[in-house]
């Protein structure tokens, strides 16, 4: 499989773009009482990747397409929900796994 059999589409999320880490809270500390530190990108990005690849496959095919240093990969396998349209006999969508991919910080995967 080539890079492009392998990664579908790359979807934008919230946890891709927006949240951080935050700090726990500590009895006592200031970040207890309510003071928000400001949050840093995860640099995580959310992708649709071929049912067969594995991790590696996913790493390599990000790496060639993007120009981008992979850390991680994570990756589940998502089931089709059941649909049923105006009638009694019900369908299935498509079985798909998604893969979370983990960047260097300072790298970016630009979608324009």
């Amino acid at each position: 499989m080539n890079a492009f059999d392998i990664i579908k589409t790359v979807r934008i999320t919230e946890k891709a773009t927006l949240l951080g880490d935050k700090p726990k809270p500590v009895k006592g500390s200031s970040v207890a009482k309510g003071e928000d530190r400001p949050m840093e990108p995860l640099n995580q990005y959310t992708l649709v990747a071929d049912r067969r690849a594995n991790k590696m496959q996913i790493r390599q095919a990000v790496e060639e397409l993007f120009k981008v240093k992979v850390l991680a990969v994570n990756t589940m396998r998502v089931d089709g929900k059941k649909r049923r349209k105006r009638t009694k006999h019900q369908g299935r969508n498509e079985n798909w796994k998604k893969a979370i991919v983990t960047l260097k910080k300072g790298d970016k995967i630009s979608l324009t």
